[in-house]
């Protein structure tokens, strides 16, 4: 068995090439929708603002988009607090 052939798209696979490629049925969250969860913000509007002037980070990376799409792992950062995205999965489990 080649190695190099696990990896090529093909029509059963065609993110093989790249693993990290979106999985449109991963859940997901935007990110002013994550800020007022996390309790940051209490209004979109405030989430809004609060994106926009750039002291809002996604792994590690300045985030100015408001709608971001998040995946569970993803860490958010605002001002120097950091909050990890988790998943209704993670709260199932901990409730058994």
């Amino acid at each position: 068995m080649n190695l190099s052939d696990e990896t090529e798209p093909n029509a059963e696979n065609p993110n093989a090439e790249n693993p990290n490629a979106e999985n449109p049925n991963a859940e997901t969250i935007e990110l002013d929708q994550f800020l007022k969860l996390a309790d940051v913000c209490a209004s979109g509007g405030q989430a809004k603002h609060l994106v926009k002037s750039g002291v809002v980070r996604v792994n590690g990376e300045v985030e100015l988009r408001r709608g971001r799409k998040l995946r569970p792992g993803d860490r958010v950062d605002v001002d120097g607090e950091e909050f990890i995205v988790g998943s209704d999965a993670d709260d199932e489990s901990d409730e058994s």
